[in-house]
């Protein structure tokens, strides 16, 4: 059953496309059938002649006329059966001769059988009926039941003259003939009705198809994902957002027919319960480690048996972004406020402790304790500085750099400004690589990054080392900037607060360094994180997502 829901969904319309004009089928559909209707009427009409039972209706009074036109009118049937497959249904001038033919035959085969008592002048209906259908100008298929009509008064007008018939024969002509009138204007008003009906309904499908088709390209083109969900909790229905948000390494037709766990475990529990209690409090989650976090809303597709519901996920990347925005400028507007007020103390306590150090009276114990207050004057003035960076900071200016060759610039300017020795290598072999970053929020990010690689290198190892990695995730559709040192790495339980304000694992950092990269990453639509290599080595990684590439 899974299965065949999946093969079901997989269709790319319900409805499909129409086809351009119709009418032209329709019309060789009709020829066709008239075709064999007069070879079928031929062949009859030469039975009666022939059988024993039949003979004395037909031909009584000239055989040899009958039998000629009979057989003239069989032989007429043989190149329009070969022109089927051809488009002389369309040729109006064609299709004018041959009702023409029709009716200078059934004149002569009622002529030779005695006139209206034969009974064949009522083909002449069929024929004026027909010529109303496949005749599309209105005036030649009244034409055609006026040469009937003529052609039935003319032949039973000359039956009476030669004594065959009396002149009561007139009113039955005069009937028939009203008849052929009355059924040729019936059917030619019914089929121009058939025909604006139908270019209405064609009209109306294709516009339906277009519209079907319209949606479809709205759906899978909308930032947002969705689903449509049984209440079995299989996926039916996904568009192409919601197919990378939750399984990005997969095509979309695989995907279909899944039950939702498969995607999510939690997004199936949220589903769950929200079919349960019928209400639901959005919830962040992540699909897989290092992936965006999602949110999801549950909507009932409409109140019926079925429960199908509609699943909308949406990147909630953007919401944090937002969220941090705002923290943002309720930061600046506190440090704003406070800055002063710490500043001036602070200046005035760092200026006592310059003036105590200058003193000659000045005990060895005393001399310590006024460079404890500098030293610490100094670190609360960096925290301030810190501060103070990130309440003042604009919105970025993002562009699109060269990675491979700004990163040989800045290390060659960064090793110069560093102004001692130390080893920084860069591995990169994307050299027409493109990333969209604000070039001075990345140069901050790698000064401060880089700053900390070599601080803990040589603390490890004694030399400054540092090393850039730069990878492409194709399955995640990330660029990875990795800066890796030889330092001893960051305790496990300290990595949940590494980009934390105000937290570090050196006495001497201000603990605002990390959590000023990750906000400049975060801006720029990047990502901070920090991760062992596979030789033990410490590395913090910047992963640029697909928009930012």
């Amino acid at each position: 059953m899974q299965e065949q829901t999946s093969i079901t969904v997989n269709r790319p319309a319900i409805l499909t496309r129409p086809l351009p004009h119709s009418s032209g089928q329709q019309n060789l559909a009709l020829f066709r059938i008239y075709v064999a209707y007069r070879s079928l009427l031929s062949v009859v009409l030469l039975i009666m002649l022939v059988s024993p039972n039949t003979r004395q209706l037909v031909g009584s009074m000239n055989p040899t006329l009958y039998l000629t036109v009979a057989l003239g009118y069989l032989a007429t049937s043989v190149p329009l059966v070969g022109s089927l497959s051809t488009r002389m249904h369309q040729n109006q001038k064609m299709l004018f001769l041959v009702f023409l033919v029709d009716i200078v035959a059934i004149t002569l085969l009622a002529d030779c059988s005695g006139g209206m008592t034969s009974g064949l002048p009522i083909l002449l209906v069929i024929t004026a009926a027909a010529s109303a259908v496949l005749l599309t100008n209105r005036t030649v298929a009244t034409l055609i039941a006026a040469l009937s009509v003529i052609a039935l008064l003319v032949d039973t007008i000359r039956l009476i003259l030669y004594g065959v018939v009396d002149t009561n024969a007139l009113f039955p002509a005069g009937l028939l003939g009203a008849l052929i009138f009355g059924v040729s204007i019936m059917v030619q008003a019914i089929a121009g009705r058939l025909g604006k009906a139908e270019k209405l309904a064609r009209d109306r499908a294709s516009d339906l198809y277009n519209l079907q088709r319209l949606n479809e390209q709205i759906v899978q083109h909308m930032d947002t994902g969705i689903l449509l969900v049984d209440p079995n909790g299989l996926v039916r229905v996904m568009n192409k957002a919601a197919t990378g948000l939750l399984a990005p390494e997969r095509p979309v037709a695989v995907e279909q027919g899944r039950p939702l766990s498969d995607y999510s475990a939690e997004l199936a529990d949220q589903f769950e319960h929200w079919k349960v209690a019928g209400t639901h409090r959005a919830r962040p989650f992540s699909v897989m480690d290092e992936a965006p976090p999602i949110i999801a809303h549950f909507r009932e597709l409409q109140s019926n048996a079925r429960g199908e519901a509609l699943v909308f996920v949406e990147d909630y990347t953007p919401v944090t972004q937002y969220a941090q925005s705002l923290k943002l400028t309720s930061l600046g507007r506190l440090t704003a406020s406070i800055a002063h007020e710490i500043r001036n103390p602070l200046g005035a306590i760092s200026h006592a402790a310059q003036l105590l150090q200058e003193s000659p009276d000045l005990s060895a114990t005393d001399q310590r304790m006024a460079d404890i207050i500098q030293h610490h004057s100094l670190r609360v003035n960096q925290i301030v500085e810190s501060v103070m960076q990130i309440s003042r900071r604009e919105p970025p200016k993002p562009e699109y750099i060269a990675l491979s060759a700004w990163l040989s610039e800045f290390v060659a300017n960064y090793l110069k400004a560093l102004n001692r020795p130390a080893d920084i290598s860069i591995e990169c072999d994307y050299r027409e690589l493109l990333v969209e970053f604000d070039p001075e929020n990345l140069e901050r990010v790698f000064a401060n990054l880089l700053d900390n690689a070599l601080r803990h290198s040589a603390m490890a190892t004694g030399k400054e080392t540092a090393k850039i990695v730069v990878s492409i995730d194709f399955t995640a559709h990330q660029c990875l900037i990795d800066i890796i040192d030889a330092g001893v790495g960051v305790q496990a339980a300290d990595q949940a607060k590494l980009f934390e304000p105000f937290f570090t694992t050196v006495e001497a950092g201000s603990g605002m360094g990390l959590y000023l990269c990750n906000e400049l990453c975060e801006i720029n639509n990047a990502g901070l994180s920090y991760r062992p290599t596979s030789r033990g080595e410490s590395c913090f990684r910047i992963s640029l997502n697909q928009r930012a590439l």
